[in-house]
């Protein structure tokens, strides 16, 4: 939990013994809200915090709690681009076509060509038009340019409602890969108005190398099992949290191998964005509804390119990789790499979940 946790409101889920319970920590108060509703989408909706009727269990610890993901019923959707570096890394792999050799000479060249106008210019501006059309002209124009400072962001849905991963747990990254990274972020949690209630941290694991030989592969780069993680908890914008805090936020990555002892340290600061995390929740609403909310990562700036096993090769997970994020005022993200192949199997679905709900008593009649 981040130092001044105390002093805040955070939000999600829990399993006591008997299956999910949406819960708040409420100025360090442990409230199971089962009885009030059943699902965090429905907490949301509800829009109190405050903890009224639940049941409270003392003060909170989050050793002693069984953490899950802290969202549930609500779609998972994730921008891209959204940041310089990663928009030339996109670039890179699209140019390398998923080959981690070709990587470092391409990056050289696109970095002295473009890194200074992608990092200072307003993306869907006229400059961005005119940096375009000069791009285009010298034969270095690409898809991921166009999101990256285009008017239109990138939105993709990351992951299937209740697939995604709490603090704690294996991620998973698919076993044929050979060149991936994890994407440290900050996610935004959205109710059914368009209303950002809060945010957490999330990895948006990637697959570089099947992205990078088409951009038709992303579903198979981004959607796997175990492939994406929340948590630990949401934290509530109220006086203690902002939209503001997100905005200036530092996310912070650390990487430790198991067997080779190697250890990769990176820091993104959203002051970097290029777009505003309000306008992509705009973006993700146009022209769609989500009755159930939404969370939305927001993009990364990290983009590894630290060599691990020889020159040249950059970065790529192992089996047993312990990949902690972390922030300030959102705490720590902790989980551990194994191939989707080889992670538990998601076996709890809608269905599932309802079917738990009714055995237990907490699903009312309307």
């Amino acid at each position: 939990m981040p130092a001044d946790w105390i002093s805040g409101t955070f939000l999600g889920r829990a399993d006591f013994g008997e299956g999910p319970s949406p819960i708040l920590v409420v100025r360090g108060e442990l409230i199971d809200m089962s009885a009030v509703v059943p699902t965090v989408s429905a907490l949301v909706e509800a829009g109190d915090f405050s903890g009224q009727g639940g049941a409270r269990l003392g003060a909170f610890d989050a050793e002693q709690v069984n953490l899950l993901s802290p969202v549930d019923l609500q779609c998972v959707k994730a921008c891209g681009v959204t940041f310089a570096t990663s928009a030339i890394e996109r670039v890179i792999e699209e140019r390398a076509r998923g080959d981690w050799s070709a990587a470092a000479a391409i990056r050289e060249r696109l970095e002295a060509r473009i890194g200074g106008q992608i990092r200072s210019v307003v993306p869907g501006s006229e400059s961005a038009a005119q940096l375009k059309a000069a791009l285009i002209e010298d034969g270095l124009w690409s898809q991921y340019l166009e999101v990256a400072i285009g008017p239109d962001a990138e939105v993709f849905t990351k992951s299937p409602v209740l697939s995604t991963m709490g603090a704690g747990a294996e991620i998973g990254v698919r076993s044929d890969s050979s060149w991936n990274n994890p994407e440290p972020e900050i996610a935004l949690l959205v109710g059914s108005d368009g209303k950002a209630v809060g945010a957490t941290l999330g990895n948006d694991v990637n697959l570089r190398d099947f992205e990078g030989r088409s951009a038709l592969l992303l579903g198979k780069a981004k959607d796997n099992n175990a492939s994406c993680s929340l948590g630990p908890l949401v934290r509530i914008f109220d006086e203690s949290f902002t939209i503001d805090d997100v905005r200036a936020a530092e996310v912070r990555l650390s990487i430790t191998g198991e067997e080779d002892g190697f250890v990769l340290n990176g820091t993104s600061n959203m002051a970097e964005i290029s777009r505003d995390p309000l306008d992509l929740v705009r973006q993700t609403l146009s022209e769609h509804q989500y009755p159930d909310g939404f969370v939305l990562f927001l993009g990364t700036l990290f983009a590894p390119v630290q060599d691990r096993d020889e020159e040249g090769r950059g970065f790529t997970h192992k089996v047993g990789d312990t990949v902690t994020i972390e922030s300030d005022k959102l705490g720590q993200l902790r989980n551990r790499v194994v191939t989707s192949r080889d992670a538990a199997p998601w076996r709890s679905g809608i269905s599932a979940l309802y079917a738990n709900l009714l055995s237990r008593g907490l699903l009312k009649a309307s």
